[in-house]
Parts: C-alpha cells; sequence; structure tokens
C-alpha cells in the first residue's frame, strides 16, 4: 500500500491524524517539549478524539420502523442519505456511493489510530513517572478495546466458542505504520486482544475520573462484563459488572426527576460514549416500532419522556412515535457503559444460572426508578426462560436506539427464546432478516476495500 493512500480504515480520513499533529509535530509548538509526558495527555483529554463510536448499527436493529412514505422519499432523494435506507434493510453494500466513507470504521479506526500513539510513544517519552505513564497508556487501552469491541460486533459474526478461531474478524491494527498490511485477523484474536487490554489497563486506571468520559477501573470493569456477556462467558459477566457496581451503583430516578443530567455528569453512565451523529432531525429521525412501544407501555417513564409523537414535531406526514432522548439536552445518545446495563447483565447471568427471584430483584431495582411510584408494578418470573426472557424485555427498554439491542439480537439470534426472522418494507418492496442471514455482519466500504485491497469482504 503506498503512503498516498493512508487507508482510511487507519485514520477514519486524514482529519484525525491532523487534529493531534498540534501534539505530535512538536516543532510547529514552541510551548512543547519534543517527546514530553504533557503532549500525550493532551491528545488524551481531547474527549471528541475518543467519545465518537458508530451510528448505523441503531437503524439494522428492531426498534426503529422507518414506514413512513415521507421519510422513506426524503431519504431516497439524497444519496447521501442512502446508508439510513440500507442499515434499515439490511442491505449490501450500505455505503452504497463508491467514493463515501463509512462512518463507524472511519471513528473506531480513527480512535485506535490516536490509542496507538499513546501506547507506543509514552514509553520512551520523558517528563513523567513511571505511574503517569502506566495511566496514560492503561487510559489508551481501554479506548483501544471498546473500539474494537463495537468493530467486531459490526463487522464480524457474533463470538461463537466452536468457529471463533476461523471466523474473520477486523484488522488489527497496533502500530502507526501507514503501510501496514491490513490483512483481517479472526474474531477470537480480536477477543483476545480486547481481554488483554483491560486487563493489562486495569491496575493502572484510577479509581474514579472527573468525568465519565476519562476510563477509570469501573469502565474497565464494566466493559469486560459487556465483553464477556457478548462472548457467552456469563460467569466472568457476573463477575466483572459486580466489580464495576462496586464501585458505581447510582440511577437517576425518572419517575421524580425534574432536569435530565448532561452526559458527561450522569450518575449512570460509567464510560462516556457517543453515537457517530445525532438522529435528531427528519429525515434522520429514529422512528419507534410498534413491538418497542408496546413493549414499554405508556406509563413507563421511558416512554414519557424519551419518545414524543412524530406527527407533532414533523407533520401529519409522519405517524407513530419516535426516540427524543438526544433532544432534551441536544446531546448524541450514550454508546457507554452505564450502571443500568451492569445491573442487567447481573440479572441475565442470575436467570441463566436459574436464579429467578434473584434475576427479577435486580430487575425490578431498576424498573423502580423508572415509573412513578403509584404506577410502579414489580416483575415476577415462573421459572429460569421466564426470567430471561423479562430480563432481555428489560434491557430493549432501557437501551432503545442505543447500540446495545443491535448486539443483542446478533447475540440471542439462534436462541429459541429469541430467534425470529424480521420483515421491513421500503417503497413497497419486502425485505427479511432471518436468524441465519449474513446481514447480520455489515459489509466493508467499497472505498475501505479499494485502498486495502487485502481485507476479504463479508459474504
Amino acid at each position: 500500500m503506498n503512503n498516498k493512500y493512508l487507508s482510511m480504515l487507519l485514520l477514519g480520513g486524514l482529519a484525525l491524524a491532523s487534529s493531534c499533529s498540534k501534539y505530535t509535530d512538536i516543532k510547529t509548538q514552541g510551548s512543547l517539549i519534543p517527546s514530553a509526558i504533557d503532549n500525550y495527555r493532551y491528545i488524551l483529554n481531547n474527549t471528541s478524539t475518543f467519545e465518537y463510536s458508530g451510528k448505523m448499527t441503531d437503524l439494522a436493529a428492531a426498534d426503529v420502523a422507518i414506514v413512513d412514505s415521507a421519510q422513506q422519499a426524503t431519504i431516497e432523494g439524497n444519496s447521501d442519505n442512502f446508508y439510513l435506507r440500507n442499515s434499515y434493510l439490511w442491505k449490501s453494500p450500505i455505503i452504497e456511493v463508491t467514493t463515501s466513507h463509512d462512518p463507524d470504521w472511519d471513528n473506531y479506526y480513527g480512535r485506535i489510530f490516536n490509542c496507538n500513539i499513546v501506547v507506543n510513544e509514552v514509553p520512551t517519552s520523558t517528563g513523567g513517572t513511571d505511574s503517569t505513564k502506566a495511566e496514560l497508556i492503561a487510559e489508551a487501552l481501554t479506548h483501544r478495546a471498546d473500539a474494537y469491541l463495537n468493530l467486531v460486533n459490526e463487522y464480524a459474526k457474533p463470538y461463537n466458542s466452536a468457529t471463533a478461531s476461523s471466523d474473520l474478524g477486523v484488522p488489527l491494527v497496533l502500530t502507526q505504520d501507514l503501510n501496514q498490511k491490513l490483512n483481517r485477523t479472526t474474531v477470537a484474536v480480536i477477543y483476545n486482544k480486547i481481554e488483554a487490554d483491560l486487563k493489562e489497563a486495569i491496575p493502572a486506571l484510577p479509581k474514579a475520573s472527573a468525568y465519565n468520559t476519562l476510563p477509570d477501573k469501573a469502565a474497565a470493569y464494566s466493559l469486560l462484563a459487556r465483553f464477556y456477556l457478548l462472548k457467552g462467558d456469563y460467569t466472568n459477566a457476573g463477575l466483572y459488572a459486580d466489580s464495576a457496581l462496586t464501585l458505581q451503583s447510582a440511577l437517576n430516578d425518572l419517575g421524580t426527576i425534574t432536569t435530565m443530567p448532561y452526559r458527561k455528569n450522569d450518575p449512570e453512565i460509567i464510560f462516556g460514549k457517543i453515537a457517530g451523529s445525532s438522529f435528531t432531525y427528519s429525515p434522520f429521525i429514529l422512528r419507534l416500532s410498534d413491538d418497542i412501544l408496546n413493549l414499554l407501555g405508556t406509563k413507563d417513564m421511558r416512554y414519557q419522556l424519551f419518545t414524543k409523537s412524530t406527527s407533532s414535531y414533523f407533520g401529519s406526514n409522519y405517524t407513530g412515535r419516535y426516540f427524543c432522548r438526544e433532544q432534551i439536552n441536544f446531546e448524541s445518545r450514550n454508546y457507554g457503559t452505564s450502571v443500568p446495563e451492569m445491573m442487567l447483565i447481573k440479572a441475565e447471568v442470575l436467570a441463566r444460572a436459574g436464579s429467578t427471584d434473584a434475576a427479577m430483584d435486580e430487575v425490578n431495582l431498576l424498573r423502580q426508578k423508572r415509573f412513578k411510584a403509584a404506577d410502579y408494578v414489580a416483575l415476577t418470573a415462573t421459572d429460569k426462560n421466564d426470567a430471561l426472557v423479562k430480563v432481555i424485555e428489560e434491557r430493549r427498554r432501557e437501551f432503545m436506539c442505543r447500540l446495545l439491542p443491535w448486539m443483542d439480537q446478533r447475540r440471542l439470534k439462534d436462541d429459541p427464546l429469541f430467534s425470529k426472522t424480521y420483515t421491513r418494507t421500503w417503497q413497497g418492496q419486502t425485505y427479511t432478516l432471518e436468524p441465519s442471514s449474513n446481514r447480520y455482519v455489515f459489509p466493508i466500504a467499497t472505498y475501505v476495500l479499494g485502498l486495502n485491497p487485502e481485507i476479504e469482504q463479508n459474504p
């Protein structure tokens, strides 16, 4: 690969490299010293470099129903919006314009590039103690692990212990070398690296950080809990969820709250990450499916606070309700780990182990904070399977339109309790997503493949 191509895989466009050049191209900065430790703290404190994630997974998940002809027609009218349609319909290619970048791929690999700068250059930097260097590296490892966990759960098959060592994963990029080959490694290799990075990071991370966008021990524990859940290792998922909850366990009481906290100060968020863009205005709104609305019910405060009538906001050509959480503080939706996620991971682990009552107790601890006191009714379960179904339903209510529903669809698609064929209609044509479909794996953009022909496309 020639330098002139400078793969979009590595940098998400050279914009990210440029944005951090004020820290690495020291010759232009008289106030900074080449190789000084402060340069790397500045990089890590540049939050926007590390917090942006993907956005297309929310369109693919069952929470969303783009059924109004007006919304469909508006999307069809602009090729820049075709990724909305193609993500929603599980089509290939998703990025239809061959000269266009994949925003999800770019965001994750751009973050990885900057993490690699810190991991590889901090050991030889000057002016810092060994503990300071270790903490900077630990932060970068945590950010990198989160990026790879999202990448492998978007562009590769769900983790399967029987096939992970042969299933194609994503390119594992650990250096800033722009000429390296970018062949895809396996799902198992990516998962092993995520696990190793997080476990290496934990000892050097602070017990608490000033903002949830900066990694601390709870952030690493919570990522490991999500990681093990996606891997199907429920014992470890529960252990790390408990570790995270020991350090952070606050919940917002939606039944009494008067002002929603801003994301960076939200006590529920453990590790703050945001979607690659906000879906706040037409035609980008996330119109909600009847399925998720019926599951919520009108007394649930997540229905009352986080959904709005679509027609009242966008006009009579739109129907139903849409996800309006982003309009409360005009912040993009959180993709990062949270206290509710850890509680529901713990509940799922208990349900799978047959501890039905304990699983429901954990679910109800959360639900008490999701209703007005007069409307709250505790859930019960008749057996192990009923408890598991109720936990997954609570995950759908809690995390609608926020990355995890698509991850859950992928990991549970072959489970008889949750296996389902999804159907969507677009301008008179019907599309289906069966449990065995390859469309649970996103295709890699043609532009990326053109720059990096060694990368194999997903089937």
